[in-house]
């Protein structure tokens, strides 16, 4: 039964980073002028709205029961976005590929200036602690340059034409790849530092 109780408040808070991620994208598409996630119902901070069934709900519950309840991890349905629309396609692919990555960081942010304020001991601490975590993991996953990914839309608004061509053509193998990374444990031994030295970084222990 704890385990239980402990996946759904992982999943809680997983769900909360990353509504706020999502939603930061869709916002930064309007602003820069595309209206394609609002009126697609996802410029919302309702997280119901960003939940994919594979992404959001089964893929934390394998990787939670797999793990012993050690690690969750999920994505939401991706916001729509149609870059034609956009007033500076190439440079506002950018801004929004950053926004996701960017509300989770601000989202720590706040979260660590809280626990400076509350008992370091308690319900209250750990659901702050594990909520600031998992902004701070969503975060620095997001910006990995593998397609998907937010960090390699990014890095397509940078690169020439012809090259951000190319490198989007590995876009069908992304999830083969991450699939690959994540079993060979190379974001293990990449990530969690970051995300160490990030909590740190925001003056909460780690």
């Amino acid at each position: 039964m704890s385990l239980i109780i402990s996946f759904a408040v992982s999943f809680a808070l997983l769900l909360i980073a990353m509504t706020v991620h999502e939603f930061a994208h869709g916002l930064a598409a309007y602003k820069l002028g595309d209206s394609t996630a609002r009126l697609s119902g996802r410029l919302t901070l309702n997280p119901l709205a960003h939940i994919d069934p594979f992404w959001t709900v089964l893929l934390p519950l394998v990787l939670f029961l797999s793990t012993a309840g050690h690690f969750v991890f999920g994505a939401a349905k991706p916001v729509p976005v149609n870059y034609w629309s956009l007033k500076n396609p190439k440079r506002d692919m950018i801004w929004i590929g950053l926004a996701g990555p960017m509300a989770n960081f601000i989202l720590a942010f706040i979260i660590a200036g809280i626990l400076r304020f509350i008992p370091t001991q308690g319900i209250s601490a750990y659901l702050f602690f594990n909520l600031l975590t998992i902004n701070v993991v969503l975060a620095i996953f997001n910006l990995i340059p593998i397609p998907p990914l937010d960090g390699s839309k990014i890095l397509m608004g940078l690169l020439p034409e012809r090259l951000a061509g190319q490198y989007a053509a590995f876009e069908r193998y992304g999830f083969i790849i991450l699939f690959v990374f994540i079993w060979l444990g190379i974001f293990d031994r990449l990530l969690w530092p970051l995300v160490g030295a990030v909590i740190r970084m925001l003056g909460v222990g780690f």
